[in-house]
Protein backbone atom coordinates (compact mmCIF):
# COMPACT_ATOMS: atom_id res chain seq x y z
CA UNK A 1 0.00 0.00 0.00
CA UNK A 2 1.11 3.53 -0.29
CA UNK A 3 0.62 6.08 1.98
CA UNK A 4 -2.40 9.09 2.16
CA UNK A 5 -0.31 12.48 0.40
CA UNK A 6 1.83 14.45 2.70
CA UNK A 7 3.69 17.48 2.84
CA UNK A 8 7.88 16.93 2.74
CA UNK A 9 10.23 19.18 4.56
CA UNK A 10 14.43 18.37 5.08
CA UNK A 11 15.80 21.04 7.14
CA UNK A 12 19.69 21.04 7.94
CA UNK A 13 19.71 22.54 11.43
CA UNK A 14 17.47 22.15 14.90
CA UNK A 15 16.60 25.16 14.73
CA UNK A 16 15.04 25.23 11.48
CA UNK A 17 13.48 22.07 12.68
CA UNK A 18 11.80 23.85 15.83
CA UNK A 19 10.54 26.63 12.92
CA UNK A 20 8.88 23.55 10.87
CA UNK A 21 7.28 22.36 14.20
CA UNK A 22 5.69 25.38 15.13
CA UNK A 23 4.21 26.83 11.51
CA UNK A 24 3.32 23.07 10.30
CA UNK A 25 0.07 21.85 10.81
CA UNK A 26 -0.33 18.22 11.67
CA UNK A 27 3.61 17.43 11.26
CA UNK A 28 5.16 14.63 12.27
CA UNK A 29 9.36 13.64 12.29
CA UNK A 30 10.77 11.53 10.68
CA UNK A 31 14.17 9.56 11.56
CA UNK A 32 14.93 6.53 10.73
CA UNK A 33 11.17 5.49 9.86
CA UNK A 34 10.57 2.03 10.49
CA UNK A 35 8.15 2.56 12.72
CA UNK A 36 6.48 5.37 10.87
CA UNK A 37 6.64 4.60 6.91
CA UNK A 38 4.71 1.28 7.57
CA UNK A 39 2.15 2.72 9.76
CA UNK A 40 1.92 5.15 7.22
CA UNK A 41 1.71 2.89 4.21
CA UNK A 42 -0.89 0.69 6.29
CA UNK A 43 -2.66 4.08 6.41
CA UNK A 44 -3.12 3.63 10.57
CA UNK A 45 -1.36 7.08 10.48
CA UNK A 46 -2.21 9.97 8.34
CA UNK A 47 0.23 13.21 8.77
CA UNK A 48 0.16 16.24 6.75
CA UNK A 49 3.70 16.64 6.57
CA UNK A 50 6.92 14.82 7.34
CA UNK A 51 9.81 16.71 8.92
CA UNK A 52 12.51 14.45 7.46
CA UNK A 53 15.89 15.35 10.50
CA UNK A 54 17.89 13.03 8.79
CA UNK A 55 20.16 16.56 7.34
CA UNK A 56 20.32 17.34 10.74
CA UNK A 57 24.43 16.72 11.33
CA UNK A 58 24.32 17.81 14.95
CA UNK A 59 22.26 14.91 16.18
CA UNK A 60 23.96 12.17 14.88
CA UNK A 61 26.87 12.41 17.41
CA UNK A 62 28.19 9.81 20.24
CA UNK A 63 30.47 11.62 22.87
CA UNK A 64 31.51 11.17 26.67
CA UNK A 65 30.16 13.78 29.02
CA UNK A 66 31.53 13.75 32.50
CA UNK A 67 29.39 10.58 34.10
CA UNK A 68 26.87 10.17 31.39
CA UNK A 69 27.35 9.07 27.30
CA UNK A 70 25.59 11.50 24.99
CA UNK A 71 24.01 10.08 21.99
CA UNK A 72 22.36 12.33 19.44
CA UNK A 73 18.80 11.54 18.82
CA UNK A 74 19.84 10.35 14.77
CA UNK A 75 22.42 7.94 16.27
CA UNK A 76 21.52 4.23 14.38
CA UNK A 77 21.04 1.18 15.88
CA UNK A 78 24.16 0.15 14.43
CA UNK A 79 26.44 2.89 15.61
CA UNK A 80 25.19 1.73 19.17
CA UNK A 81 26.16 -1.93 18.61
CA UNK A 82 29.64 -1.14 17.76
CA UNK A 83 30.76 2.44 19.14
CA UNK A 84 33.74 1.58 21.53
CA UNK A 85 32.01 4.52 23.72
CA UNK A 86 28.84 2.55 24.64
CA UNK A 87 30.54 -0.98 24.50
CA UNK A 88 32.86 0.40 26.88
CA UNK A 89 30.69 2.75 29.02
CA UNK A 90 27.24 1.48 28.64
CA UNK A 91 27.95 -2.54 27.51
CA UNK A 92 24.42 -3.49 28.38
CA UNK A 93 23.09 -0.79 25.37
CA UNK A 94 25.41 -2.77 23.12
CA UNK A 95 24.08 -5.77 24.31
CA UNK A 96 20.35 -5.46 24.05
CA UNK A 97 21.20 -3.94 20.45
CA UNK A 98 21.88 -7.66 18.90
CA UNK A 99 18.20 -7.75 19.69
CA UNK A 100 16.78 -5.28 17.91
CA UNK A 101 15.56 -6.68 14.59
CA UNK A 102 17.88 -7.30 11.54
CA UNK A 103 20.57 -5.84 10.21
CA UNK A 104 18.49 -3.96 7.41
CA UNK A 105 16.30 -2.00 10.72
CA UNK A 106 19.44 -1.47 12.69
CA UNK A 107 21.41 0.37 9.91
CA UNK A 108 18.17 2.83 9.65
CA UNK A 109 16.14 3.04 12.97
CA UNK A 110 17.73 5.56 15.23
CA UNK A 111 17.96 5.74 19.58
CA UNK A 112 15.17 8.55 19.05
CA UNK A 113 12.71 7.30 16.65
CA UNK A 114 12.68 3.89 19.26
CA UNK A 115 12.17 5.78 22.43
CA UNK A 116 9.54 8.29 20.80
CA UNK A 117 7.58 5.26 19.26
CA UNK A 118 7.23 4.18 23.20
CA UNK A 119 6.49 0.52 22.11
CA UNK A 120 6.54 -1.20 25.66
CA UNK A 121 8.10 -4.47 24.13
CA UNK A 122 10.82 -2.57 22.97
CA UNK A 123 14.61 -2.95 24.40
CA UNK A 124 15.83 0.96 24.47
CA UNK A 125 12.78 1.80 26.37
CA UNK A 126 13.21 -1.01 28.67
CA UNK A 127 16.94 -0.31 29.12
CA UNK A 128 15.68 3.50 29.69
CA UNK A 129 13.64 2.86 32.68
CA UNK A 130 16.30 0.82 34.00
CA UNK A 131 19.18 2.91 33.51
CA UNK A 132 17.68 6.29 34.39
CA UNK A 133 18.41 7.55 30.78
CA UNK A 134 17.53 11.48 30.38
CA UNK A 135 16.05 12.55 27.29
CA UNK A 136 16.94 16.17 26.48
CA UNK A 137 14.39 18.21 24.63
CA UNK A 138 13.94 21.14 22.70
CA UNK A 139 11.63 23.73 21.51
CA UNK A 140 11.65 27.30 20.88
CA UNK A 141 10.95 28.23 24.41
CA UNK A 142 14.00 26.45 25.02
CA UNK A 143 15.76 22.74 26.62
CA UNK A 144 14.19 20.53 29.35
CA UNK A 145 15.21 17.13 30.93
CA UNK A 146 12.95 14.61 30.91
CA UNK A 147 13.65 11.41 33.17
CA UNK A 148 12.67 8.16 31.76
CA UNK A 149 10.53 7.44 34.56
CA UNK A 150 8.61 10.11 33.16
CA UNK A 151 9.09 10.19 29.39
CA UNK A 152 6.60 6.92 28.57
CA UNK A 153 2.82 7.75 29.17
CA UNK A 154 1.24 4.71 28.04
CA UNK A 155 1.00 2.62 24.74
CA UNK A 156 2.80 4.87 22.10
CA UNK A 157 2.72 8.05 24.36
CA UNK A 158 5.80 10.06 25.50
CA UNK A 159 5.76 12.92 27.24
CA UNK A 160 7.14 15.02 24.69
CA UNK A 161 5.13 18.35 23.75
CA UNK A 162 4.05 18.89 20.15
CA UNK A 163 6.29 21.71 19.55
CA UNK A 164 9.68 19.85 21.01
CA UNK A 165 12.23 17.89 19.51
CA UNK A 166 13.96 14.92 21.14
CA UNK A 167 17.81 16.21 20.41
CA UNK A 168 20.01 13.38 22.59
CA UNK A 169 20.03 10.99 25.18
CA UNK A 170 22.14 11.07 28.37
CA UNK A 171 22.98 7.58 29.52
CA UNK A 172 24.58 7.05 32.45
CA UNK A 173 28.23 5.32 32.72
CA UNK A 174 27.13 1.91 33.55
CA UNK A 175 28.92 0.89 37.09
CA UNK A 176 26.92 -2.54 37.22
CA UNK A 177 26.46 -5.60 36.03
CA UNK A 178 23.69 -6.32 33.80
CA UNK A 179 22.46 -8.85 31.36
CA UNK A 180 19.03 -8.65 29.16
CA UNK A 181 17.12 -11.61 28.57
CA UNK A 182 13.73 -11.55 25.88
CA UNK A 183 11.37 -14.40 24.12
CA UNK A 184 10.02 -13.34 20.95
CA UNK A 185 8.38 -15.67 18.38
CA UNK A 186 10.81 -15.18 15.78
CA UNK A 187 14.05 -13.89 16.04
CA UNK A 188 13.68 -10.35 15.22
CA UNK A 189 9.98 -10.03 16.36
CA UNK A 190 9.07 -7.99 19.22
CA UNK A 191 9.39 -9.89 22.47
CA UNK A 192 6.75 -11.24 24.24
CA UNK A 193 8.11 -10.01 27.36
CA UNK A 194 11.78 -9.45 28.48
CA UNK A 195 13.81 -8.40 31.69
CA UNK A 196 17.00 -6.24 32.31
CA UNK A 197 18.91 -6.26 35.31
CA UNK A 198 21.93 -4.28 36.71
CA UNK A 199 23.45 -6.25 39.56
CA UNK A 200 26.56 -4.45 42.20
CA UNK A 201 27.45 -7.60 44.12
CA UNK A 202 29.94 -6.47 47.65
CA UNK A 203 33.33 -8.83 48.18
CA UNK A 204 31.37 -10.27 51.06
CA UNK A 205 28.34 -11.94 48.84
CA UNK A 206 25.48 -9.48 49.57
CA UNK A 207 24.10 -7.24 46.98
CA UNK A 208 25.10 -3.61 47.09
CA UNK A 209 22.50 -2.55 44.42
CA UNK A 210 19.81 -3.69 42.10
CA UNK A 211 17.77 -2.90 39.18
CA UNK A 212 14.89 -4.82 37.53
CA UNK A 213 13.12 -3.63 34.43
CA UNK A 214 10.52 -6.14 32.63
CA UNK A 215 9.41 -4.81 29.10
CA UNK A 216 6.22 -6.48 27.20
CA UNK A 217 3.78 -6.92 30.12
CA UNK A 218 2.46 -3.21 30.52
CA UNK A 219 1.65 -0.38 29.11
CA UNK A 220 4.95 1.16 29.56
CA UNK A 221 8.12 -0.88 30.48
CA UNK A 222 8.05 -1.96 34.39
CA UNK A 223 10.25 -1.15 37.25
CA UNK A 224 9.41 -0.48 40.97
CA UNK A 225 12.21 0.93 42.70
CA UNK A 226 10.76 0.55 46.35
CA UNK A 227 10.92 -3.17 45.72
CA UNK A 228 14.71 -3.48 45.06
CA UNK A 229 15.52 -1.22 48.27
CA UNK A 230 13.85 -4.36 49.87
CA UNK A 231 16.43 -6.68 48.28
CA UNK A 232 19.41 -4.57 49.17
CA UNK A 233 21.70 -6.34 51.81
CA UNK A 234 20.62 -9.57 50.70
CA UNK A 235 22.83 -12.52 49.74
CA UNK A 236 23.48 -12.60 46.15
CA UNK A 237 22.35 -16.41 45.38
CA UNK A 238 20.16 -18.90 43.19
CA UNK A 239 17.47 -18.60 46.09
CA UNK A 240 17.30 -14.94 46.02
CA UNK A 241 16.65 -14.18 42.22
CA UNK A 242 14.05 -16.83 42.24
CA UNK A 243 12.58 -14.62 45.13
CA UNK A 244 12.90 -11.61 43.76
CA UNK A 245 11.59 -13.20 40.15
CA UNK A 246 8.51 -14.16 41.87
CA UNK A 247 7.59 -11.25 43.77
CA UNK A 248 7.84 -9.18 40.53
CA UNK A 249 5.88 -11.74 38.45
CA UNK A 250 3.03 -11.46 41.29
CA UNK A 251 3.33 -7.72 41.06
CA UNK A 252 2.61 -7.86 37.28
CA UNK A 253 -0.78 -7.21 35.17
CA UNK A 254 0.31 -8.43 31.93
CA UNK A 255 -1.94 -7.84 29.16
CA UNK A 256 -3.62 -10.80 26.80
CA UNK A 257 -3.56 -10.34 23.10
CA UNK A 258 -3.60 -13.19 20.15
CA UNK A 259 0.22 -13.88 20.57
CA UNK A 260 0.04 -14.61 24.26
CA UNK A 261 -2.33 -14.94 27.34
CA UNK A 262 -1.60 -12.37 31.01
CA UNK A 263 -0.33 -15.95 32.71
CA UNK A 264 2.26 -17.01 29.86
CA UNK A 265 3.52 -13.15 29.66
CA UNK A 266 3.49 -13.46 33.69
CA UNK A 267 5.37 -17.27 33.45
CA UNK A 268 7.80 -15.65 30.82
CA UNK A 269 8.72 -12.46 33.02
CA UNK A 270 9.29 -14.60 35.79
CA UNK A 271 11.67 -17.22 33.83
CA UNK A 272 13.61 -14.31 32.11
CA UNK A 273 14.30 -12.65 35.48
CA UNK A 274 16.50 -14.75 36.80
CA UNK A 275 17.78 -15.79 33.59
CA UNK A 276 19.10 -12.13 33.13
CA UNK A 277 20.27 -11.88 37.30
CA UNK A 278 21.99 -14.65 36.75
CA UNK A 279 23.48 -14.53 33.59
CA UNK A 280 24.90 -10.89 34.63
CA UNK A 281 26.16 -12.14 38.01
CA UNK A 282 28.02 -15.14 36.36
CA UNK A 283 29.61 -12.60 33.88
CA UNK A 284 30.79 -10.51 37.52
CA UNK A 285 32.64 -13.77 38.58
CA UNK A 286 34.05 -14.51 35.05
CA UNK A 287 35.26 -10.41 35.41
CA UNK A 288 37.02 -11.20 38.75
CA UNK A 289 38.71 -14.58 38.20
CA UNK A 290 39.87 -13.51 34.82
CA UNK A 291 41.57 -10.24 36.82
CA UNK A 292 43.25 -13.01 38.88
Amino acid sequence: MKPPAFQYFRPKTIAESLTLLNTVPDAKILAGGQSLVPLMNMRLARPQALIDINGVEELRDIREEGTYIKAGALVRHYQLEQSSIIREGAPLVSQAEKYIGHEAIRSRGTIGGSLCHADPAAELPLLAVLQDWEMIAQSSQGTRIIPARDFFLTYFLTALAPDELLTAIRIPRQREDGSIAEYSIRHGDFALASAAVLVNTALNGELNSIAVSVGGVSEVPWRDVSMEQQWIGQPAAKALWRDIAHQVAFALDPPEDVHASGEQRRHLAETLIVEALESAVTHNSSSIAGGQ
